[in-house]
Order: C-alpha cells, then structure tokens, then sequence
C-alpha cells in the first residue's frame, strides 16, 4: 500500500506533463492460490475476462486517478514487459524511455520520480528559488 500511496502522489503532481496508465495483470496473490498475508483485498485468480474486470474494479476505489486498462486473459502485455508481478515503465512516441525493475523487490517508485523530476525540469525549465 505504501508503494501505490507513492505512486498516488506522483500521479497528482506529474498529471499535467505525463499521462499515467495502469494495466492490471494477472493477480499475483489470488486467495485461491500464493496468499500473502499483507493484501488489503482477497481476490481470487481470474478465470475470465469478467473475475478480472471485477478485481480491477475493486482495486479501482484505492487506485490513484488515471486509467486503469485490463491485460488480456492470456496475459500478452505482462509477458511483452515482463511486469510479472509488477513493474514501471515510461513510454515516449513509442520508445521505451525508463524501465523500472520487476517487482516486487525492483519496483522503485523513487527512481521513477527521478526520471520523471528531470523530464518535468526539460518541459518547464527550472525554475528560480527564493533566497
């Protein structure tokens, strides 16, 4: 939770420059299956389209502001950014500008907020400070 409180915030302040987008993937603790004793939701594994739109809707209510899009049942964006269980990505005109690593251990919300300082520095320059 912490992790998407960051995230939430990153959201808030870079909304403006950057459009954020969160692709739901396969459950990487469904309640039928690994449980991890740290989730706030109990979600079984998706066995159709519809268990996955109904977890997506559930993570929805405490997800930061932006869109949120579901992977397909055979997982094709998970397996072409391997963000099996979870992983950040800038994507620019087509180009893969940062990559996070995979998560849980590499997911680095604070390197992306690097990325994402510099690049907001690039877009309005930077600006004075009062002494």
């Amino acid at each position: 939770m912490a992790r998407m409180s960051a995230f939430h915030r990153l959201v808030t302040k870079y909304q403006r420059d950057v459009d954020f987008l969160i692709i739901y993937i396969e459950e990487a603790h469904p309640s039928d299956g690994w449980v991890t004793t740290d989730s706030p939701y109990s979600i079984p594994q998706h066995r159709s389209l519809e268990d996955r739109v109904s977890a997506a809707q559930v993570l929805q209510q405490g997800a930061p502001s932006c869109s949120l899009v579901l992977d397909t049942m055979a997982n094709s964006s998970s397996s072409a950014y391997g963000a099996y269980f979870e992983r950040l990505y800038v994507i620019q005109n087509g180009t893969i500008m940062y990559q996070g690593g995979r998560g849980p251990d590499g997911y680095q919300v604070s390197e992306l907020r690097t990325w994402l300082e510099r690049y907001h520095e690039q877009l309005h320059g930077a600006q004075p400070r009062r002494v």
